[in-house]
């Protein structure tokens, strides 16, 4: 593989749908909170993106079963109050590189600019590095109308003394340049484990925003679920940061908002 690129699963119509990304990250925040939506809401898959800046490893299952790194897009249509589409990024990973985000992120909002996106979320975790006992949900948006919405919804706003790591801050800045707009929502979270509670919070808040009823209830299920899959890949991104020195920390790109 010499280059990103995405593979079609399957053909979709939608209109205008709402674009919602939620890649591995603190907490993994963002990912549990996606792969709940796409589970109670039935999001098919149509689109996988690979890409060689992606680590240079497979994930393996509980049943020793390969899995290579890749994004995925989900789609369902006709949801919630307004009958809005939508389309869904998850995933197992982030590029390594600065210039591997840039890329990658470029690729994703050429692929959904397609279908007509002009609305986007993006989520994650918000890492304290101590006990959190009731999380908040902290954002950051596009314009001032939209960081005003946030405020209405509860949200604290991101201070300008930190800015968003990796997918869900590029995907919000470059997209902007392409008439696009949104906010990200991050769960507070100690960072160090894979957190419901900061999941639940940032779900609640989503749900209220793109006005889509689901079970929250269910997520901590979906939690448990998630704890154990995800353990070994972490185990697995602790030895490759050890082999390419990388220090998890602030440049450490695969754990981000």
């Amino acid at each position: 593989m010499k280059e990103t690129f995405i593979e079609m699963i399957k053909e979709v119509d939608l209109k205008d749908p709402i674009f919602i990304e939620a890649l591995p990250g603190i907490g993994h925040v963002g990912k549990l909170v996606a792969e709940h939506i796409i589970h109670e809401l039935g999001a098919e898959k149509f689109a996988e993106l690979y890409s060689p800046s992606f680590p240079p490893q497979v994930f393996v299952d509980e049943d020793g079963i390969v899995e290579p790194m890749k994004n995925e897009f989900y789609y369902v249509k006709n949801q919630g109050e307004d009958g809005r589409d939508f389309i869904f990024l998850g995933g197992n990973t982030q590029g390594l590189s600065p210039e591997g985000q840039y890329e990658i992120c470029g690729h994703i909002l050429d692929f959904v600019e397609k279908y007509g996106v002009k609305e986007i979320y993006t989520l994650g975790g918000l890492g304290t590095g101590q006990p959190v006992e009731k999380p908040k949900v902290f954002g950051a948006a596009t314009n001032q109308e939209l960081a005003e919405t946030l405020k209405e919804q509860g949200v604290t706003l991101r201070s300008a003394d930190g800015g968003i790591i990796g997918a869900s801050g590029l995907i919000l800045g470059l997209g902007t340049s392409r008439g696009m707009n949104g906010v990200c929502l991050m769960g507070e979270t100690p960072g160090y484990f894979i957190d419901a509670d900061a999941s639940k919070a940032v779900l609640t808040t989503l749900l209220q925003m793109i006005k889509i009823d689901v079970d929250v209830a269910k997520l901590e299920e979906r939690a448990e679920e998630t704890r154990k899959m995800i353990s070994k890949a972490q185990q697995m991104e602790r030895e490759m940061a050890e082999r390419m020195n990388i220090v998890p920390g602030e440049e450490d790109l695969r754990y981000i908002g």
